[in-house]
């Protein structure tokens, strides 16, 4: 009995030992008081604590003024943002003198951002301001949250509010969860998706509320082993890989799982976008399933003809392939009769698409909800309300 005693006494030792208390840095503490900018306060406050194994940055209850911040990497060890006030971007874009970013966190291993407070963008202006929706060569705006080469980490329990640009941006970012996260804006506010993924992998998003005005979570190029679980959605144009196509030498996305997902009014439902007249590239291993719609437009939908405000100078087919996609026991309403549209590429036409277990319905006039399939045959299974590939061309 004492051996086994003194065996579990050392152990205890050892873990004590491996974990010291948080070191904490309160943004206070370097100058920082409510109603006021505390961009310098939370730089420096940043600086100290990445210099420290363990540490952790709080930003208390309160209201914040801030401006562009780069919390940058590698930090000596883990590190904890702690924000439970709100932070309130600058109103002026300009001020923001072009960057790509309001808060950015880059080069890190081992982050959590959490607390429950709120990154308010302050985008009203910048949404009047804003031709991106109409002009692919538009001028760059900021993203409420950038995350860039961040590995190994978590956010949980923020909001992000009123983004002028894309509320969180993940580049280069590998092993990053994303749990209980609220992001929010107007219907109208035009760009603002809620988390978009780019060449990043293994990324998972869990128990998020997103309403925006554009795409509620997108994946981009290089976007790869994504996993989406029990998100609402709506506001929003929906769920979307994509769009694809629009560059040169676009990395492949592929192992896209998307389940237990509600979307409610929203633009679209879950998507695939491909621009026509695009370069070589790829889209595959991509599912949707456990999925409700509530008059949702577009519930299914593969689009390779993607070209928003006529922007596209050359109407030849998208030679991006999609294959191996399943949509599978997506139910609820249609705001359009048309419930299921598989447009694909005469070029490179969809491979390996299944759908099982479809049942929408549309309540407008012009009879039930149909469907549309173009350079696709896909593989059917279960109930499939509407039937099929009733159109095809």
């Amino acid at each position: 009995m004492g051996k086994n005693l003194s065996i579990a006494t050392i152990l205890l030792l050892l873990v004590l030992a491996s974990t010291k208390a948080q070191q904490v840095f309160d943004v206070k503490s370097y100058g920082a008081q409510p109603n006021a900018d505390i961009t310098q306060a939370l730089t420096k406050a940043w600086k100290a604590a990445c210099a420290v194994a363990g540490s952790k940055v709080v930003i208390s209850a309160g209201v914040y003024k801030l401006g562009f911040v780069n919390l940058l990497g590698p930090c000596k060890g883990a590190i904890e943002f702690n924000l439970q006030g709100t932070l309130q971007a600058p109103l002026d874009v300009a001020s923001l003198n072009g960057k790509d970013g309001w808060v950015v966190f880059e080069h890190i291993d081992g982050l959590t951002v959490s607390g429950g407070g709120v990154f308010d963008g302050k985008g009203q202006q910048a949404w009047q301001k804003n031709k991106c929706d109409k002009d692919k060569n538009c001028n760059v705006l900021p993203i409420n949250i950038r995350f860039d080469k961040v590995t190994n980490s978590i956010v949980q329990d923020i909001t992000s509010k009123d983004s002028k640009y894309f509320h969180i941006n993940l580049l280069q970012c590998t092993k990053l969860q994303f749990q209980h996260v609220t992001i929010t804006a107007p219907a109208n506010s035009p760009n603002t998706d809620g988390i978009h993924v780019g060449h990043s992998s293994q990324i998972t998003i869990t128990n998020a509320n997103i309403g925006t005005g554009d795409d509620c979570i997108s994946f981009g190029a290089g976007a790869q082993d994504i996993t989406v679980n029990q998100v609402t959605c709506g506001p929003g144009h929906g769920i979307s890989v994509g769009s694809l196509g629009k560059y040169q030498n676009e990395e492949p996305v592929s192992g896209i799982r998307v389940t237990g997902a509600t979307l409610s009014n929203t633009d679209n439902g879950v998507r695939i976008k491909t621009w026509p007249a695009s370069s070589s590239g790829a889209a595959t291993d991509i599912h949707f399933e456990d999925v409700v719609m509530n008059n949702v437009a577009n519930p299914i939908i593969i689009d390779q003809n993607y070209c928003p405000n006529s922007q596209c100078s050359n109407q030849s087919p998208s030679k991006v392939k999609i294959s191996n996609v399943s949509f599978k026991k997506i139910s609820g309403s249609s705001s359009t009769q048309e419930a299921v549209n598989l447009i694909c590429s005469k070029s490179v036409p969809c491979q390996q698409v299944v759908l099982s277990d479809i049942d929408l319905t549309y309540k407008g006039s012009g009879g039930s909800a149909t469907s549309t399939c173009t350079n696709v045959q896909p593989a059917v299974s279960g109930k499939l309300n509407p039937p099929a590939c009733a159109n095809k061309n």
